[in-house]
């Protein structure tokens, strides 16, 4: 996996093979010749101060892929002469780590140290993490982890508290330049490129250093000798070449975070860009007409119903058409989400009573809100006492409990003055009022 590079070309690596892809013949071959991470690799900045302390930690590198994780363990395993192992946690099981463990052991016989690179570590269970542990611990080796996920959710805490983890950012368009200029060089400029398609080229990439030079290669092979490529060009040599992320990745969940909040920040159009982001990125269209049916439940609720029977039809629209017609409705769907005011007090309430309830006892139903289809249960006082409310004035049987007895008057939902809700919240005032003038029931002798 090859991922920074500088602006200078780089010497074949020896026995490299000439097939080679031309992100791993371009690969860095010291710490000087990388491109990007300078919050970390500037002068006296984290990586930089631990390359150059002379002592080997372990730490883990997260973030997106095409950014650099792979080629900096290597160059660290290069810079303090250390032996490197890599395992990928896809592949491997625990033969593999007990592998690299008595290669370890016999590196350290001689003298020599070990980096153990692990490449999406997240994927490895507990069991497989732990494992790591004690040679961690015991210093036989210095374990480099990689991964796209978030290492709170995705790594163990024990392994975790053992290691500095270091966030690598995506490459910038200014760097992605650099690199395309090298590897435009290395090509010997089979073609050139327009400002329009220069700019598309970078916004397939998405700051992957390793899928702009992969296009760059398939762009070499198609274009004509001396050829300038233009954006519609190059989009009809790259017709496949997508804005695509790892659907139980950081960027999927990052960008339904976003489309979450704008929703319920009431942006439209803010709401309508990373509908289309995830969409032209890949994203399942009825996931997201499930994330929008939980929005309008969410942070539209009672201040307007009509958002959740929309974001329903839109679901069932996009299943009965498909793609494209069918996203024209979650469009629809989304953009009324934004718009429409908004409330949360149901998922305020619901949560407010589900805690309530795993907190308290199990109270017993009253008697008087019992069911009574038998003899017998009339007989031991199901029903007995039970106001129907359609035969009291406003339908409302004013001062009645529905809550089980001895249970203290407790308020869940609390609605809102926003849109519909603002009439319910009128609704229940006047009804409290009436309970408020309402004689107290009669004890029972």
């Amino acid at each position: 996996m090859s991922d920074l590079f500088s602006s200078e070309p780089a010497a074949e690596a020896p026995g490299e093979a000439p097939g080679a892809p031309l992100a791993e013949r371009l690969r860095p071959r010291s710490l000087d010749e990388v491109v990007g991470q300078a919050h970390l690799l500037g002068p006296g900045k984290p990586l930089r101060v631990a390359f150059e302390s002379g002592k080997l930690h372990s730490m883990i590198f997260w973030g997106p892929p095409g950014v650099g994780k792979t080629t900096l363990a290597r160059l660290m395993a290069e810079a303090f002469g250390a032996q490197f192992i890599a395992i990928s946690a896809v592949l491997a099981g625990v033969k593999d780590i007990r592998e690299a463990v008595s290669r370890a052991e016999q590196a350290r016989r001689q003298g020599v140290a070990t980096v153990l690179f692990v490449d999406e570590v997240h994927r490895f269970n507990k069991a497989q993490q732990d494992a790591f542990l004690p040679f961690v611990e015991r210093g036989l080796l210095t374990f480099v982890g990689a991964t796209t996920e978030n290492p709170s959710f995705e790594v163990n805490g024990a392994l975790l508290s053992r290691v500095a983890v270091y966030v690598l950012q995506p490459l910038s368009e200014e760097e992605l330049g650099t690199l395309l200029e090298r590897g435009m060089d290395y090509l010997g400029r089979p073609f050139a490129l327009t400002a329009e398609a220069r700019a598309l080229l970078f916004a397939y990439t998405d700051g992957d250093a390793r899928r702009l030079l992969n296009m760059l290669e398939v762009l070499a092979t198609a274009a004509a000798a001396g050829e300038t490529l233009d954006g519609e060009r190059l989009r009809g040599i790259l017709a496949k070449a997508l804005r695509r992320f790892d659907k139980g990745g950081d960027a999927f969940y990052d960008q339904i975070s976003a489309l979450h909040k704008a929703v319920r920040g009431s942006d439209p159009d803010a709401a309508l860009y990373w509908l289309c982001r995830m969409l032209d990125g890949g994203a399942d269209p009825l996931y997201m007409a499930r994330r929008m049916i939980r929005m309008a439940v969410e942070d539209v609720g009672l201040a307007d119903p009509r958002a959740l029977r929309l974001a329903l039809d839109a679901a069932a629209v996009y299943e009965r058409l498909g793609t494209p017609e069918g996203e024209l409705a979650l469009a629809e769907a989304v953009l009324y989400l934004a718009a429409v005011p908004k409330s949360n007090a149901v998922y305020v309430a619901y949560n407010r009573a589900r805690d309530w309830v795993a907190k308290d006892g199990s109270r017993p139903v009253p008697e008087r809100l019992r069911n009574a289809p038998t003899r017998l249960m009339k007989e031991l006082g199901y029903g007995s006492g039970y106001r129907y409310a359609h035969d009291e004035p406003e339908a409302y049987a004013a001062g009645e409990a529905y809550l089980p007895d001895g249970m203290p008057r407790t308020t869940f939902y609390a609605p809102t003055s926003r849109g519909l809700e603002g009439r319910i919240a009128e609704r229940l005032k006047q009804l409290r009022e009436l309970d408020r003038q309402a004689k107290p029931p009669p004890e029972k002798k």
